[in-house]
């Protein structure tokens, strides 16, 4: 019976300490919490800036009083060249005035039609060349395995006009026509 009483005595007493322990651990997080710095807000920082121009336009008004009497800190030369305004000079021709004849001048899309992207195009193409020509071929062979039809499909596809990588094209950068 003592050691019973002896085991739950030392069960207390270590419990009590992790709760101390547990206590002093959560008080010093709620310290660290505390230690953050307030929120400022948009009033504060109004104020603040107010300050600061307040500041700046009293050591303006102090610097130009005691500056009264003597010369500017800076002489306007007369006889320096004027510079040109080139906000107001007119767009050498073939210059873009807008953002869409700018976009117009960028734009790689030919007149003559021809295709820059024809591999966005090979897939469906194939397709519907595919549905066209594979009932011919299964008429044809018709011993021959789908696999095996589709083999010869894919050669004929190599040399087909209807492949966009076959038709015509233009290079990026060559003149417009």
């Amino acid at each position: 019976m003592e050691e019973k009483e002896k085991k739950q005595q030392e069960a207390m007493q270590k419990k009590l300490e992790r709760d101390k322990l547990l206590e002093e651990e959560m008080n010093s997080i709620k310290g660290a919490k505390n230690a953050a710095p307030a929120k400022v807000t948009r009033a504060h920082i109004d104020a603040t800036l107010e300050r600061e121009r307040l500041a700046k336009i009293a050591a303006a008004v102090r610097t130009k009083e005691e500056n009264a009497g003597t010369k500017p800190p800076f002489e306007l030369d007369e006889d320096a060249p004027l510079h040109e305004n080139v906000n107001r000079l007119v767009a050498e021709e073939g210059a873009a005035r807008s953002v869409d004849e700018a976009l117009a001048a960028l734009s790689t899309k030919d007149e003559d039609g021809g295709d820059k992207h024809p591999e966005k195009r090979v897939r469906g193409a194939y397709i519907v060349f595919e549905e066209r020509e594979l009932p011919r071929l299964k008429e044809e062979y018709p011993n021959f395995r789908l696999s095996q039809l589709k083999q010869m499909l894919k050669k004929e596809w190599q040399k087909s006009p209807e492949n966009p990588f076959n038709q015509s094209t233009q290079t990026y950068n060559s003149a417009r026509r």
